[in-house]
């Protein structure tokens, strides 16, 4: 095998790694570490969201679909002082996995937010469905793609505030030697309630390793900064970092 077959084929191991339609067995462990808040009083608080996520593929109902469930564990500053942790809201999500265009992919599906969170302050207190829409389109050189999501309450605790939520979030890796690559994934927020909404952008290095029987680690970091927001409680700049595991069904 040449040296270019050899590249070809590392860098389309690199994409199947990061490309979130890939039709495998998936558990992510990451992080969001927000060291600085926009227009927040007082001593500039600080917060952490980790995520246990995992993709389970399917083909219930003769459908090839990803279900993807979300979990956070967070630390937020408690409005009567000092800082709470515990469990957020679970987020369910289930993508339909349309025919290929060529080398793009689209899944479309429902999403379902459940108020599991231990403290007010960790969730929104409101049963929430909606709708996400994800498109890939693997490139020679890296992945491009996108994520966009809305939600919104229909049942919960009466005092708490509905939620009408629209994400976004736009994919970007370049890849490089030796399972290396560049990313950028930050998600722009849209609160639609109250009219707030912020947009980061985020700048980061990533590396896949190959484990046993087909089976990839990808690890990574990328720093997030605000470009863009409207309204108060945006993060400044936050951290974003993680582990991805993948396993091929089967093995």
């Amino acid at each position: 095998m040449n040296s270019a077959a050899a590249q070809e084929i590392h860098h389309d191991a690199v994409n199947e790694a990061n490309n979130p339609l890939t039709p495998k067995i998936t558990i992510n462990l990451q992080d969001y570490y927000i060291p600085s808040f926009n227009d927040i009083p007082g001593s500039d608080p600080h917060a952490n969201q980790f995520l246990l996520r995992g993709l389970i593929p399917s083909d219930a109902f003769g459908l090839p679909q990803l279900m993807r469930f979300t979990l956070p564990i967070a630390t937020s500053p408690d409005p009567a002082g000092g800082y709470i942790t515990g469990l957020g809201d679970l987020t369910l999500m289930d993508l339909f996995i349309l025919p290929k265009v060529g080398e793009t992919t689209l899944g479309i599906g429902p999403i379902l937010v459940v108020p599991t969170a231990t403290d007010e302050s960790l969730g929104s207190g409101k049963w929430q469905v909606g709708a996400a829409g994800v498109v890939v389109s693997p490139q020679s050189w890296g992945l491009l793609g996108g994520l966009v999501t809305y939600q919104t309450s229909f049942a919960g605790q009466d005092d708490r505030e509905d939620v009408s939520l629209l994400t976004a979030q736009p994919i970007l890796n370049i890849n490089l030697d030796d399972g290396f690559y560049l990313r950028s994934s930050a998600t722009w927020n849209f609160d639609l309630h109250d009219g707030d909404w912020y947009i980061p952008v985020g700048f980061g290095l990533g590396k896949v390793f190959a484990l046993e029987n087909g089976a990839t680690m990808n690890a990574f970091i990328e720093p997030q900064y605000t470009v863009f927001k409207d309204g108060p409680g945006s993060p400044r700049w936050q951290i974003f970092a993680g582990v991805n595991f993948q396993f091929p069904i089967g093995k």
